[in-house]
C-alpha cells in the first residue's frame, strides 16, 4: 500500500518540493519572497538555496526515512534562519505542515486509489514528527537567542556599575576579610 503511494511521491518530487518551496518563500516579506523566488544564484542567494536544498532532502526522508540526523542537518539551516527573524513559533515552523496540503494537492487524482489514500496516513504521520523536530530546533535557535541577549545585557550593566565605581573585587577569603 504505502509503497504504492512512496513510487508516485518519488515521481511527483521535483513539482511537490516546488511547491512547497514556494509557499515557504511566500511567508517573507513580498519583496523578499520575489527576490528568493528569482535569484538562482547561491552565492547571492544563500537563504533560498539553502531552503530548497533542504526542503528537498527533508521531502526524501519523509518520504522513505524519517533519519532524525539527516532531518536535522536539512531542517536545521532552515528553521535556524527563520528563528533570528520575526516569525512566530507557529509561522516559523508552519510550513513543514503545508507539505500535507502540497501532496494532496499534486495527488489529486492519485489519492482517489484506496491504496494510496492508506499510506497517506503513515506520509502524515512522518510530516507530523517532521514539525516536531522543527519545533525543537526552533526552541533551541530561540533559547540560544534569548541567552546571548542576557549576556550582553548583565554585561553591560556589569560594565556601567564597573564605570560608577559600585563594584569591587571580592578577594578569595570571601567577603569582609581582610584584603577585600
Amino acid at each position: 500500500m504505502k509503497d504504492n503511494l512512496v513510487s508516485i511521491l518519488k515521481t511527483k518530487k521535483s513539482t511537490i518540493v516546488k511547491k512547497w518551496f514556494e509557499l515557504v518563500v511566500n511567508s517573507y516579506p513580498p519583496d523578499t519572497a520575489s527576490f528568493l523566488k528569482g535569484q538562482k544564484d547561491q552565492f547571492a542567494n544563500p537563504v533560498g538555496h539553502t531552503t530548497k536544498k533542504g526542503l528537498e532532502a527533508v521531502f526524501d526522508e519523509v518520504v522513505s526515512g524519517m533519519d532524525r540526523d539527516t532531518i536535522v542537518a536539512f531542517l536545521d539551516p532552515i528553521i535556524r534562519i527563520r528563528a533570528v527573524q520575526d516569525f512566530t513559533p507557529s509561522q516559523a515552523v508552519g510550513f513543514i505542515l503545508d507539505l500535507k496540503f502540497v501532496i494532496r494537492e499534486k495527488l489529486k487524482k492519485e489519492l482517489k486509489s484506496a491504496p494510496v489514500q492508506a499510506g497517506l496516513a503513515e506520509i502524515d504521520a512522518n510530516i507530523d514528527r517532521l514539525c516536531l523536530i522543527g519545533f525543537d530546533i526552533f526552541v533551541i535557535c530561540r533559547e540560544a537567542i534569548y541567552q546571548l541577549k542576557v549576556s550582553t545585557e548583565r554585561d553591560k550593566i556589569y560594565k556601567a556599575f564597573s564605570r560608577a565605581g559600585l563594584v569591587t573585587e571580592i578577594s578569595e577569603n570571601g567577603p569582609g576579610s581582610p584584603g577585600a
